[in-house]
């Protein structure tokens, strides 16, 4: 691709290459992995620390490295199947010095035999499939945002059913997927044996829709019989345009200064 890189604060310590014009890393990305990790955090101090974890459609690493940073003791397991953003995340992995806890598979997660090539048992899994079905929006003539954007490798439904297969007993599985279907994700989890926990939407802006949604799931049999999930709002901006306080506690939380320079957009849709 004729298409130059940035290089842009991902967390405090670690930085990622992108395509100025391609697919980049956006705020869905930074709340599935600020979600996962408090998750870890808080398993942590329970007793119950995460060693192994799994990344599904890991793109260019964004998600990938924000956890690796805030979670240094785990290992984990990638997969991406689309050439140019898995290139990325070659580089990506390896500028951040975590080529000996990370393994990159290129190859879609879709494919029988998930299992037999990531390994099982993971203590988390986290994954942001593209939002848009075939047929409801143009693909990009770019290829790796045409693949970020709509569902040529399948969508929320597939990545669930992925993950169901890897989780370990008491693990978590996080995704995101688009606000206005969340009874795909509901029945994507049933489908795939897991039950959702959290539901927490991403609002542009107080006053508006949100955008979409990060959900957390459990194995079923993890989950007490009339266990309710939690709903909790994310707001972006407040009703005057501004950052909110909430916004700025995520990027505290991945050790970022309190500015907007380099923040990722809040669109969301193109994903790896």
């Amino acid at each position: 691709m004729d298409d130059p890189l940035t290089d842009d604060a991902l967390t405090g310590g670690f930085r990622l290459w992108q395509r100025k014009r391609g697919h980049r890393y956006s705020l869905d990305d930074v709340l599935t992995a600020w979600e996962a990790a408090r998750w870890a955090l808080e398993a942590a101090a329970a007793g119950r620390p995460v060693r192994r974890a799994c990344d599904l459609g890991c793109g260019i690493g964004s998600v990938l490295l924000m956890l690796a940073y805030k979670l240094p003791e785990a290992r984990f397991e990638a997969i991406e199947a689309q050439e140019i953003s898995f290139g990325l995340a070659q580089r990506n992995v390896a500028r951040n010095g975590c080529g000996e806890r990370i393994r990159l598979h290129q190859g879609d997660l879709r494919c029988s035999g998930i299992q037999t090539r990531l390994g099982g048992g993971f203590d988390l899994v986290t994954g942001t499939p593209p939002y848009m079905p075939p047929g409801t929006s143009t693909p990009s003539p770019d290829p790796q945002r045409a693949y970020a954007r709509v569902e040529l490798r399948g969508g929320v439904e597939d990545y669930l059913a992925a993950a169901g297969q890897l989780v370990a007993p008491n693990g978590r599985v996080v995704v995101c997927c688009d606000a206005r279907t969340p009874a795909r994700a509901v029945e994507g989890g049933r489908r795939a044996g897991l039950r959702p926990l959290r539901k927490r939407d991403a609002v542009p802006r107080a006053g508006r829709a949100p955008l979409f949604t990060v959900w957390t799931f459990a194995r079923e049999d993890d989950v007490a019989a009339g266990a309710r999930s939690d709903v909790l709002p994310f707001v972006a901006r407040d009703e005057d345009g501004q950052r909110s306080e909430a916004y700025f506690a995520v990027r505290a939380f991945f050790d970022l200064p309190r500015t907007h320079g380099g923040a990722p957009s809040a669109a969301a849709g193109e994903r790896a």
